[in-house]
């Protein structure tokens, strides 16, 4: 038979009125709390949109099959609504980065990473998000996600990202 303290009882009512009262605090609107931000050089969270609203519920990623540039649908479903994300919240600014691990040269790998990138901005400025809010920039085979010879994992490196920018600073 085990023996409780009652030492120990003050301790655990003060731990349990901590932990209801950090549960509660989570009732609290988004608004009251600071957001964490997913990415630690995208701008940061404010009341009415931001990087983890937009990375967590809209998404930030689009991916291409080997030297394409064109948009298949699933592209396209993410592109609609960061572009409808972006018509609300026009104080963002975007800076989309293109990425290639594709057959050829490190000159290849960056033409077709740009192409996919102004692919994206072209996409977005014709949903009607104002060109003047978007940078686009291909970086070839720099930034891998993973360095491997197998398709499944190439196919991780073929990808655009679109990063909110509180101001172009790029």
């Amino acid at each position: 038979m085990m023996v409780r303290s009652t030492r120990a009882r003050p301790f655990a009512k003060a731990a349990l009125a901590a932990a209801t009262a950090l549960m509660l605090s989570g009732c609290l609107d988004s608004v009251q709390r600071p957001s964490v931000v997913a990415n630690v050089n995208a701008a940061p969270d404010l009341p009415g949109g931001g990087s983890e609203d937009f990375v967590v519920n809209v998404g930030r990623r689009t991916y291409f099959r080997e030297a394409a540039t064109d948009l298949d649908s699933v592209a396209k479903d993410t592109l609609d609504k960061q572009a409808e994300w972006l018509k609300r919240y026009p104080r963002w600014k975007v800076k989309i980065q293109g990425f290639a691990d594709d057959p050829g040269s490190k000159e290849a790998n960056v033409s077709v990473s740009t192409k996919r990138a102004q692919s994206v901005r072209a996409y977005l400025v014709a949903q009607g998000v104002s060109p003047d809010r978007i940078y686009a920039k291909g970086y070839g085979r720099e930034r891998l996600v993973r360095d491997c010879a197998d398709l499944s994992c190439k196919s991780q490196n073929r990808r655009v990202i679109t990063n909110l920018e509180g101001d172009r600073d790029l």
